[in-house]
């Protein structure tokens, strides 16, 4: 569906300095309010706030209760400027909850607000930018910031848009390598991938000729298609599951553990989060460090830094997660040398 969900099912929430658009109000997202902290004081109160201190439009192509944990790295970034949420700055976050087609929208209201800075989590960025060439933008990206046309080149952003490049969408060969380690005998892969992962698709075909690996490609964009994806998954007898990276998953995320766990199937993820759900294992960039980093870089924007002259900061500390009580359930006997490079073993 286009644009905002209708009014009636659209609540926007003050929550002392920092308001929460929530496009379902459900019970979770009221608790997340208290993370948030402050306590709701009223729009004359919130008017009064944001006259006296600059506000930071947040927006995010995921869900309120995906990016719960990640705020958190975020506001400590901004605190180490020196700006903290609710008593120097002002936060105003906005989510698709994966929705692509409601962030023109989103940015739209940011730049007619004039907030001094947009915060552009995933694919939010391209609409961002889309929207404003004067306001700063801090982003963060899997895809390349250079090719997307984000920013001229890493050093040297030249324009108003700097942040993080994540670059997790070059790691799917990687975590290929890593699941036929871990599944040796699997001659068959499934590669899950989203419409907009064409790139991902063609970079993993091309490691699986060099290992030599059988692949198959199922997309999936709708939680509809995740059950179709499995059943074609169970029907062509894959006997492992990969994903491409895309907020979509992340949404998705008890699903997809869900249902491989049921076709009793070992699956690689992006993110740790899917591991601490019950995945097997997962390959990523370490977001929290992103997330901070994003927060850093905002807290110097409104100092005065000129985002231009801000370089586009890429990853240096990758994260490898395993679920060793996922992988007893699914009979796997994990090598030693995967259990001395994970960062993370769950048990």
């Amino acid at each position: 569906m286009a644009g905002f969900a209708p009014a009636s099912s659209r609540v926007l929430v003050p929550v002392g300095t920092i308001t929460v658009l929530s496009l379902g109000a459900d019970m979770r997202r009221r608790e997340f309010l208290g993370v948030l902290g402050g306590v709701a004081t009223g729009w004359s109160t919130l008017a009064r706030a944001q006259q006296t201190m600059p506000v930071i439009g947040y927006v995010s192509g995921r869900s309120l209760e995906y990016e719960e944990r990640l705020l958190s790295s975020f506001r400590k970034g901004l605190e180490e400027e020196g700006y903290v949420a609710g008593r120097n700055v002002a936060v105003q976050y906005r989510f698709s909850d994966g929705d692509d087609s409601r962030l023109p929208a989103i940015a739209a209201d940011f730049v007619r607000r004039q907030v001094a800075v947009i915060v552009a989590s995933g694919p939010s960025a391209l609409a961002v930018k889309g929207a404003t060439s004067t306001i700063p933008i801090v982003f963060s990206s899997g895809a390349d910031p250079v090719g997307q046309g984000l920013v001229a080149s890493l050093n040297q952003p030249g324009g108003n848009a700097t942040g993080v490049a994540v670059f997790t969408n070059e790691l799917g060969p990687k975590r290929l390598e890593l699941l036929r380690t871990l599944v040796p005998k699997a001659e068959l892969i499934a590669f899950v991938a989203n419409a907009g992962t064409a790139a991902q698709v063609k970079d993993v075909q091309t490691a699986a000729v060099a290992f030599g690996q059988k692949i198959l490609v199922v997309n999936a964009s709708t939680p509809e298609d995740v059950e179709q994806a499995f059943a074609t998954i169970a029907r062509e007898k894959a006997g492992a599951v990969l994903y491409s990276a895309h907020q979509f998953y992340q949404i998705v995320r008890d699903q997809l553990v869900a249902l491989a766990a049921r076709h009793r199937l070992p699956a690689m993820y992006e993110w740790r989060e899917f591991v601490e759900a019950g995945g097997l294992a997962s390959y990523s960039t370490s977001r929290n460090d992103s997330f901070r980093q994003m927060g850093v870089y905002t807290g110097q924007i409104l100092k005065g830094a000129k985002p231009s002259e801000l370089p586009v900061v890429q990853p240096t500390k990758f994260e490898f997660a395993i679920n060793l009580k996922t992988a007893k359930a699914l009979g796997l006997t994990v090598p030693p040398n995967l259990l001395v490079a994970a960062d993370e073993v769950i048990e």
